[in-house]
């Protein structure tokens, strides 16, 4: 049997796959997992390939970072962020961050470009599909022994699956997700005064999850909101508190087929956002939130 991807395989990792398929995050001490050519075979596709894919997700990120550098508000915001040119920036979440396209690889761009003399130190420490729980047992080799500055944290959308099989409960209970979260932000306490900063779970589009072959799961709004509500507790930024940067309701240009995971154009929302909260945040009673958020909306 071949090993090699058929070109049904090859579009399905261009189109969708490939920018979360980052298998050296997720087998960091394999002997061979530095070996380009080694995790191409393992995709049924040559080293060559590989790099090609890699680099186009990579030059979209830039390409989309450039164009957000373009709208007035953007820079405006970027002179009133609270880092400093040579931060050590840690991204710790789930498949949005791990994204080779994703808001982080786009907002990592953008710093680098637009702040003069940038010596940024940039961590992508998200795995794909991860929850709450799987990350916090990550946590110490992948985020605190880095010592960062800043910690942006992405997590809680895969604490809410629903198993096909058993659709009346989530993966975690909500109680888990709280208890996971708050040892998160404990533990970045501990390597930095810097508060953390939570980016809220972005909305999903029903139905689009039901026709991906790959997924055997759905995700619920009403499950994504009690973990935005968690976060409204935290001591922190929190970057989009209400889950609207998709469109109300969502909009499938801002997602990928699964309407799940957000595209090019719906991480540049996700950086919008952050950046603007960055730049505008407030303190509200231990807790900061972006200066327009009316918590009776």
């Amino acid at each position: 049997m071949s090993n090699k991807a058929t070109e049904k395989e090859k579009e399905a990792l261009e189109k969708y796959l490939l920018q979360f398929l980052n298998i050296e995050k997720h087998f960091p001490l394999l002997p061979g997992i530095t070996d380009n050519k080694a995790v191409a075979g393992l995709m049924g596709i040559d080293e060559k390939e590989l790099e090609k894919l890699r680099d186009h997700f990579s030059e979209s990120a830039k390409e989309a970072a450039l164009e957000l550098l373009k709208e007035d508000d953007i820079a405006d915001w970027l002179d009133d962020i609270p880092f400093n040119k040579d931060d050590t920036i840690v991204a710790f979440g789930d498949s949005a961050t791990d994204d080779l396209q994703g808001w982080f690889e786009i907002f990592k761009n953008i710093l680098n470009i637009y702040v003069d003399g940038a010596d940024f130190k940039f961590i992508n420490a998200g795995i794909a599909n991860n929850t709450s729980s799987e990350a916090l047992r990550r946590m110490h080799r992948d985020v605190l022994s880095h010592e960062p500055d800043w910690v942006i944290v992405s997590l809680g959308t895969f604490d809410t699956i629903r198993p096909a099989f058993m659709p009346n409960r989530t993966l975690h209970p909500l109680s888990e997700t709280w208890e996971n979260l708050a040892t998160i932000g404990d533990a970045i306490k501990t390597v930095t005064e810097n508060p953390p900063i939570w980016i809220s779970p972005q909305p999903v589009i029903p139905g689009l999850l039901d026709e991906m072959e790959l997924f055997d799961f759905e995700i619920n709004e009403k499950d994504l909101s009690q973990i935005r509500q968690i976060l409204l507790g935290k001591a922190g930024y929190i970057v989009d508190p209400l889950g609207k940067r998709m469109g109300s309701p969502p909009e499938a240009w801002y997602y990928l087929s699964d309407g799940v995971n957000p595209s090019l154009s719906g991480h540049v929302n996700t950086v919008r956002e952050l950046i603007k909260t960055l730049a505008t945040a407030e303190e509200r009673d231990g807790t900061m939130a972006s200066v327009d958020f009316d918590p009776e909306d």
